[in-house]
């Protein structure tokens, strides 16, 4: 199925190469938080990457499951008992959910390894987003 373009639509403004780029971009920037040690921003960063990366997929192989939000699609994908998600990328969605958003009512001890852990996570799944688009959907 060709790809369509609509500018009004929420997934298709972009097309799933792009939302690739888009998510390549945002993980460079989360990398960079991360350096800085605004973990914040480096997390929001690297949950927004993955999600983006994950819109490219669900375009080229539509799940109502998945929701519409980045959080909705990572959620999804750390829950999937379909067996289409590899375990390697159901972790990683597990990662990225379940990592504390540094500043809220808990402490998180942080270290580098912990940084890496997430930055590793997002890489994983943009990955595999990356494969999905470029296979067209097509089962490994």
């Amino acid at each position: 199925m060709a790809f369509v373009r609509d500018e009004a639509h929420w997934l298709f403004k972009l097309s799933p190469d792009e939302w690739i780029r888009a998510a390549m971009g945002e993980l460079r920037r989360a990398e960079e938080a991360y350096r800085k040690k605004n973990a914040r921003a480096g997390l929001a960063g690297a949950r927004r990457a993955a999600g983006m990366a994950l819109n490219g997929a669900l375009i080229v192989v539509p799940d109502d499951a998945w929701g519409r939000s980045y959080m909705d699609h990572l959620l999804a994908l750390r829950g999937d008992a379909s067996g289409t998600v590899p375990e390697r990328v159901r972790e990683a969605c597990a990662i990225l959910v379940e990592t504390p958003l540094p500043g809220g009512a808990l402490v998180a001890i942080r270290t580098a390894s912990a940084d890496e852990r997430v930055l590793e996570a997002v890489r994983d799944v943009v990955a595999h987003a990356y494969a999905v688009v470029k296979r067209g959907g097509e089962p490994s």
